[in-house]
């Protein structure tokens, strides 16, 4: 009895253990993404690895923490953004969203129906891919009843997908010699989410960054039409379509930069704020992508994911290497 009671408070004492030195690393992890030592690709790889070997320790927060992160550090980005530059750059960029949302839509209909993959199942990858990855999925969902099962395997493709987007769009980028105007449009019509668009584009230059940060949030509040249209093709007209309010304060940062000389004057700190933001945003999105997580999504709804992604990235591509 003495031995049993004596090997339970030995595990237990383990458990701790493990679970403090779990957290000591994670919180490590954090400080050094906010310390400027990680960028956002080496931060995406490090929560990748923490999530293989040791574990987020507050997996459970960990949808919140980078929903909101990622509203604040974009928010922050508008302060080093122009109107005027901004507007050229969403007028550049409204032909190819409206082409791509509905093509992406329509071709993911048909691939769900081919790979024969539940409809809310497909229907939110094929969001998440047309528009804006995790913000689509988590504003379309409550729209069509989806189940928490399909959206964490839409979320995770979308998320899975995103990390391999941040590794292989600059290197074609460079490869293929793209201007920034092109790669910034390229970024923000073919990655799904908008903390993989910035961090790409933010690695290629400046002017890529302006470019793929104000085409991708003009692209992110074609939310409100796809969502309405979902309450149609799901008939569920009851629930309420949730509006992405940081957009809105994205366009009053952009602003205030560009009227407002004391705001000008330290919008370098707070650009700067917001790119560690977004680096710690990244890095709790591969904290979050576990085993589990991959292994739940399933091999025909990665297909197709991966089968949209490499569609629109490529028609993408060909249309801003010879139309812009």
């Amino acid at each position: 009895m003495n031995t049993s009671h004596h090997l339970d408070s030995s595990n237990k004492l383990l458990l701790n253990v493990n679970s403090n030195v779990q957290k000591t690393i994670f919180i490590f992890a954090i400080v050094l993404c906010l310390s400027g030592i990680t960028g956002p690709l080496e931060a995406l790889i490090l929560g990748l690895v923490i999530a293989q070997f040791t574990g987020h320790p507050y997996i459970h927060l960990n949808h919140k923490a980078t929903h909101l992160l990622l509203q604040i550090s974009v928010v922050g980005l508008g302060f080093g953004m122009n109107v005027h530059s901004a507007l050229q750059a969403g007028k550049q960029g409204i032909l190819f969203t409206i082409a791509s949302i509905s093509g992406t839509l329509v071709f993911g209909y048909f691939m769900g129906k081919w790979l024969n993959i539940e409809k809310k199942t497909s229907y939110l990858i094929s969001s998440g891919t047309a528009i804006c990855g995790g913000s689509a999925i988590a504003a379309i969902a409550p729209v069509i009843k989806a189940e928490e099962k399909q959206i964490s395997v839409a979320l995770g493709c979308v998320f899975i997908l995103n990390a391999v987007a941040l590794f292989i769009f600059p290197l074609v980028g460079h490869y293929l010699n793209l201007s920034q105007t092109q790669f910034g449009l390229w970024c923000a019509i073919a990655i799904h989410d908008t903390s993989s668009v910035v961090a790409a584009a933010g690695k290629y230059g400046n002017k890529a960054l302006e470019v793929a940060t104000t085409v991708k949030l003009a692209r992110a509040l074609w939310i409100i039409p796809v969502a309405f249209m979902s309450t149609f093709i799901f008939r569920n007209r009851a629930k309420k379509v949730h509006i992405p309010y940081f957009i809105g304060l994205f366009i009053l940062a952009m602003i205030m930069n560009t009227y407002v000389p004391s705001v000008s004057a330290i919008s370098p700190l707070l650009i700067s704020i917001a790119k560690s933001g977004l680096t710690l945003t990244l890095f709790l999105i591969g904290a979050g992508l576990s085993r589990a997580v991959i292994s739940s999504v399933g091999y025909r709804p990665l297909l197709q994911g991966v089968i949209l992604w490499i569609a629109i990235s490529i028609i993408a591509l060909y249309a801003v290497m010879n139309l812009v």
